[in-house]
């Protein structure tokens, strides 16, 4: 079977090539021949590179530890989903993933314009293929997952067959590694639809709104994955690693922040473009700079430059990485640079406080959390290039600069639909503004009351009181004029409201959203912790609950050895809950890993960690976390999902629907 897919990917390299070469000639020659050979080429590319997946998938599965990437990565005693899952745990089978992504986005993008967009098709199916050729020359050359595990013997690399393989790394081994890995490559490689349009719309000079139109969904489809892959990843390092919380301002998770940081700002600002004819070479360049850093986090996370419990292993991928982001960079500077006359804008800005001054100073919000964030991440490099000592930025240095910036973003969210178009009047200020202003004023002096004196949880949970007042402000208004003129009752005014408009309700869902996790991000503002020692039958108080050990035990399977304690926990003595922390030993890969006991509630996390045990082995020692409002970060997760999913739905289109008075006239004249 490794044969089979060195051969698959032998073929699948020159094809991509050939694909690429015809689509360029399709485009420039306006060759219906060489159109469809691209097309066709496109189709097939998708057909050999899933024949390669499911091709090393089956290695994985029958356990052929000859292969170099399931010896790594796989062992006999792993369970048969994991030994699935880890096509995307291993370093050379995830770039395989990555290249069967974007080829599905490639062949999905040229079926969906099967009958429309020529101009611009074979320009999109360059750039979606071309991306394809990096990859795919990536597999083959550098980091080809169908390899021989070879060994040295005698000074001689020998082809060795394996009885068992060094298993999955521990950390892997948990129900969020099955989806988070693929929702997040989704969210990245997605970026490269609209990257295409954008590129096709400058070589072409296609530059209207048209190209902008195509690929809305796309960007949101983008959008959404990456999001939802972002909080999935904090939830899986919240629950697996063991260390009291889910983001740590980790170079990887920065990677992936990215990103999500410029195509945030893109899917705001491109409905100034669409409206309004401005802001053309502001789009092109989000566009443009989210795919280039969709490449940079893939480029981050295997390239080894910096150190991560995310990362991949190093790898000899960095060079070439690198040298892909400066052809893509200087293109498509060029590009903007030579149809810059062409992407002048329609309209200019007539007053700060509109909606299109909103939604700039929002851009420029996230394009400086994308600088800041971008200049930590990378500041160990620089420093290690420029002094010879890497110096690391740490959570303290990113909250400085990232709570005001998210801070100021949450506001907007806010303020910023309820401004009108090209100016707001001081009376139209007052009318939306006044009274959750007034409200908010008194919740920040009843929080200070009750004695909150944090000035960032002030900052927070006040300006989440009046975006959320304004939001609920505009759905209740929207439904009641409905109500009145459609006849219904409130809730199924609201719910024809939103399906009517679902991109501006879905999005208010969405910032519902934001403001339900930024409520839980606050909590971290109160977060406690305690170490404790505990024998069998012993007990501790913490946090208002009382903690009781009713075992310290061990157990085995084939996979691991499981060290644990049994607790059980009160709350004014009344039994809440069980909560079993371990730790696990992985025999394949002589790896630890530390299982967390948690207990959830709307208002706190009770979060136990086991750290060790006494010399003389008869006390576990403890580590509890009390972290208030983590839930509310899961639950602003689910509601943004739901949002995301509305915008995408198209608008619902009701009948019309004639006056009582006409239909019944019309009976009347059809009864004569």
């Amino acid at each position: 079977m490794s044969e089979f897919g060195h051969i698959l990917l032998t073929f699948l390299f020159p094809l991509t090539l050939f694909t690429a070469v015809t689509a360029f000639l399709a485009g420039r020659n306006h060759r219906e021949s060489m159109y469809q050979a691209a097309r066709n080429g496109t189709y097939a590319i998708w057909i050999v590179t899933t024949l390669a997946i499911l091709a090393l998938e089956a290695l994985m599965l029958q356990g052929d530890f000859s292969n170099a990437f399931v010896y790594g990565n796989t062992n006999r005693a792993l369970p048969g989903f994991y030994k699935i899952v880890a096509l995307w745990a291993g370093h050379d089978g995830s770039l395989l993933f990555w290249t069967w992504i974007i080829t599905s986005f490639s062949a999905l993008v040229v079926y969906q314009n099967r009958n429309k967009n020529r101009e611009l098709m074979p320009y999109v199916i360059l750039t979606m293929i071309g991306t394809t050729v990096f990859f795919t020359a990536l597999n083959l050359f550098i980091a080809n997952p169908f390899d021989t595990w070879m060994q040295n013997i005698n000074g001689v690399m020998t082809p060795v067959a394996a009885a068992d393989g060094r298993g999955l790394n521990p950390l892997l081994q948990h129900p969020a590694m099955i989806i988070h890995p693929p929702i997040l490559y989704i969210g990245y490689v997605g970026t490269v639809v609209p990257f295409a349009f954008a590129i096709a719309a400058l070589l072409t000079g296609r530059l209207g709104s048209s190209w902008i139109k195509i690929t809305r969904r796309w960007a949101l489809v983008s959008w959404g994955f990456l999001s939802v892959g972002i909080l999935l990843g904090g939830k899986w390092a919240y629950v697996e690693l063991g260390w009291g919380g889910y983001w740590a301002w980790d170079p990887v998770e920065n990677a992936s922040l990215l990103p999500w940081l410029t195509s945030t700002a893109y899917v705001h600002s491109v409905m100034i473009q669409e409206r309004k004819g401005m802001l053309k070479v502001w789009n092109m360049s989000l566009v443009i700079g989210t795919y280039l850093l969709a490449i940079f986090g893939t480029f981050l996370t295997r390239s080894g430059i910096v150190s991560s419990v995310h990362a991949f292993a190093e790898s000899g991928i960095g060079p070439a990485f690198a040298a892909f982001i400066v052809f893509a960079i200087i293109t498509s500077i060029g590009l903007i640079f030579w149809r810059r006359k062409e992407l002048s804008s329609e309209e200019h800005f007539e007053s700060l406080v509109s909606r299109e001054s909103g939604f700039m100073f929002n851009n420029l919000l996230f394009v400086l959390a994308t600088i800041a964030v971008l200049w930590g991440t990378l500041f160990p490099v620089i420093s290690e290039a420029f002094t010879g000592e890497q110096i690391t930025v740490g959570p303290p240095w990113f909250n400085t600069i990232m709570i005001p910036i998210g801070l100021a973003l949450l506001l907007l969210t806010g303020v910023g639909p309820l401004l009108a178009w090209r100016r707001t009047s001081i009376e139209s200020l007052r009318k939306s503004f006044g009274y959750p202003f007034i409200a908010s004023v008194v919740v920040l002096l009843g929080m200070f009351f009750f004695g909150i004196r944090d000035g960032w949880a002030l900052g927070s949970f006040t300006i989440s009181f009046f975006v959320l007042w304004i939001i609920v402000a505009e759905f209740l208004q929207g439904a009641r004029i409905r109500s009145k003129n459609a006849q219904e009752n409130i809730l199924t005014a609201m719910a024809m409201l939103t399906m009517k408009n679902t991109r501006r309700y879905g999005g208010y869902i969405i910032h519902i959203a934001v403001v339900v996790i930024f409520m839980g991000f606050t909590g971290a503002a109160f977060n406690t912790e305690t170490r404790q020692e505990v024998a069998t039958g012993g007990s501790f108080n913490f946090a208002g609950y009382t903690f009781k050990c009713i075992e310290k035990g061990h157990s085995t399977n084939d996979n691991f050895r499981t060290d644990f304690v049994d607790l059980q926990l009160f709350k004014d003595g009344r039994k809440v809950d069980d909560l079993r922390p371990a730790k696990r030993m992985y025999f394949a890969s002589k790896q630890p890993t530390t299982e967390v006991a948690i207990y959830s509630t709307l208002r706190e996390d009770i979060y136990v960690v086991t750290v060790g045990e006494s010399e003389d082995g008869k006390m576990a020692i403890l580590q509890i976390y009390r972290n208030p409002l983590v839930m509310w970060v899961w639950l602003g997760s689910l509601i943004l999902i739901v949002g995301t999913i509305l915008v995408l739905i198209p608008n619902y289109r009701e009948k019309k629907r004639k006056p009582a008075a006409q239909q019944t006239h019309a009976r009347h004249e059809v009864h004569a």
